[in-house]
């Protein structure tokens, strides 16, 4: 409860939509932010390194057990924990603790902290906010051990037996596997961003989350009744009556609605006046397919293969990419998987690739630049992709294009793998369509100079509207600005959408601007057949597909393009949303 008794509104970032209302449950633990440095005596440094490695083998052995013991609902979320396990042993962190212990005679907690530390200012200078958020997995392998050497207790989630809605500075994926969902119906913390580990765990487990709220764990006091409204990011806390009553409705509905997308879910997503559009899922680990399958998907439109490559010392080897890629083509034939090629830092992929990052990641070596700066590691992964291909409907998909070139070069290497593969008798499908993220201004801009090159567009609005609108949507300060309904991102994907109906070029979007069923109306205006997705926004999406009709889109979308603002043209959409809920025939009698 507050401090006055008073109702009290905290803003976070949405990490799972859904309404929730119950009392708080405080996770208290220790800090480990700041830790005591001692010197050792010669004598005393073996000891101490034995000491440490002894944390680290407790702490393998307590995932190991979390693994064994994670309830069905977390099961295809264990790599994560596997992940964790790699990170213990990582260089980084395991290497590099030793060896300051050895070459420092220091303590190894302070030896532990000084390596993350490093760690920690690395990831803090990637652009990218997926693979920026990975730290919060570095911070949780961190805390486990430091619990280890310190003798402190881990909080028992599982020993919970309320109903309550957590309240902590962070939940780690380790965790979460101990959430009992009978009692802990939502989840709010101070730390973590939308696409952390944490973020995606709570979508999968359906429970409405807030993160990144900053001071959560000092205002609220287990007991207190809170509101959490995962979609919009906000806790209210100690609410009035009127605000319980308002939120009750609110709950209420959704969950009346989201039951009712639900049963509909595998029907398909075809306008009033016959518009077939494909709804796909976005993934990232071949444990997704069967949730995108589940919720009514209609194929992968985005696989991202970067996972494959993070937290090891080697690079997969070609048959590692293959049997990955080969298991989801076949699961999902003849429905199809779109694999965007390695979208990652060089630093990241393994310790024995490094390149000088520069002051700008973003900007700098990075996705295709990075492939083409090192081609046999491109070659590698498009050599499975084709050999996958002969299994199932496989696209192919190509990040970070901004100019010609490169995609004449992608075209020669994808030639190049090809010849390898045929000469090695491998089969694969000559067939494949090859496709570019539309997700720089430049691509946006010159869309014409790349359509005789590809088979489709794919848009990638998350990048293509920071670059356009220079706003990172990660740091809280500006993350306001970040608007998929600014008229310049509009008018850019309007030129995407006029080149392709020109040369026949095949139009989706996998950007989170295709997830939101308020975009729907504009994006089939313009043209755009295929929408890719996180997987619970598939049924609602194709809800909305199914009540639109292409001439009431086509009218919305000429209003929305004469508007002047974010605000007007949202405006605009949410009074033609009401009025389709509502029955009536929006825009009717309007300019």
């Amino acid at each position: 409860m507050t401090a006055d008794g008073r109702e009290e509104i905290l803003t976070g970032i949405p990490g799972s939509p859904g309404i929730c209302i119950g009392p708080a449950y405080l996770v208290d633990r220790q800090d480990f932010d700041v830790v005591d440095r001692y010197a050792l005596d010669q004598g005393e440094v073996a000891e101490e390194v034995a000491r440490f490695k002894k944390a680290v083998r407790k702490a393998d052995s307590e995932l190991t057990k979390l693994i064994k013991k994670s309830p069905k609902e977390f099961s295809q979320h264990a790599y994560i924990l596997e992940a964790h396990k790699a990170l213990l042993h990582d260089n980084a962190l395991y290497g590099r603790t030793i060896e300051t212990i050895k070459k420092m005679r220091v303590n190894s907690e302070w030896a532990l902290k000084t390596a993350v530390d490093r760690v920690r200012l690395v990831f803090s200078r990637i652009e990218d906010s997926y693979i920026r958020e990975r730290v919060s997995d570095v911070s949780h392998v961190y805390n486990r051990v430091m619990r280890n050497l310190m003798g402190s207790q881990d909080v028992e989630l599982d020993k919970i037996n309320r109903r309550v809605i957590l309240v902590a500075r962070d939940i780690s994926p380790a965790e979460a596997s101990q959430l009992q969902l009978e009692w802990v119906m939502s989840f709010i913390t101070d730390l973590g961003g939308r696409t952390s580990h944490t973020s995606i765990i709570a979508r999968t487990l359906q429970i409405p989350a807030v993160l990144g709220l900053s001071t959560a764990t000092q205002k609220i006091r287990t007991g207190d009744i809170i509101i959490v409204d995962g979609a919009a990011g906000v806790v209210v806390v100690n609410p009035d009556d009127e605000t319980l009553a308002k939120y009750q409705e609110i709950k209420d509905r959704y969950e009346a609605y989201r039951a009712q997308v639900a049963r509909k879910s595998h029907l398909p997503a075809e306008t009033r006046d016959g518009m077939l559009v494909a709804v796909n899922g976005n993934i990232e680990l071949a444990e997704e397919v069967v949730a995108v399958l589940d919720l009514g998907g209609d194929g992968i439109g985005l696989y991202r293969t970067e996972f494959l490559y993070l937290n090891r010392r080697t690079l997969p080897t070609e048959q590692e990419l293959f049997e990955t890629y080969k298991d989801i083509a076949e699961i999902l034939n003849p429905r199809p998987v779109t694999i965007r090629t390695l979208d990652i830092n060089g630093d990241k992929v393994a310790s024995g690739i490094m390149t000088d990052e520069g002051d700008n990641p973003a900007l700098g070596l990075r996705a295709i630049r990075f492939c083409l700066k090192f081609p046999e590691i491109f070659k590698n992964q498009l050599r499975a992709i084709l050999r996958a291909s002969a299994y199932g409907n496989v696209r192919l998909l190509i990040p970070m294009i901004s100019n010609v070139e490169e995609i004449l070069a992608v075209r020669r290497l994808i030639a190049e793998a090809a010849d390898e593969l045929a000469a090695n008798q491998e089969p694969y499908s000559d067939k494949i369509e090859l496709g570019i993220m539309i997700e720089v201004p430049s691509a946006a801009i010159a869309a014409d100079l790349f359509a005789p090159h590809v088979d489709f567009f794919s848009l990638g609005t998350n990048d293509l509207i920071q670059y356009t609108l220079a706003v990172d949507r990660g740091n809280k300060h500006v993350a306001d600005l970040f608007s998929s309904l600014h008229p310049a991102v509009l008018r850019l994907l309007k030129n995407v959408a006029s080149v392709s109906a020109k040369h026949h070029v095949r139009l989706a979007m996998c950007g989170e601007m295709a997830g939101d069923p308020l975009h729907a109306p504009l994006l089939l205006a313009m043209g755009f057949t295929e929408l890719s997705m996180h997987p619970r926004a598939i049924p609602t999406v194709k809800n909305t597909v199914r009540t639109l009709e292409m001439s009431e889109c086509k009218k919305l979308f000429n209003r929305a393009m004469k508007k002047s603002t974010c605000g007007e043209v949202r405006d605009l959409l949410e009074s033609f949303s009401k009025e389709k809920a509502a029955g009536g025939q929006p825009g009717a009698n309007k300019p």
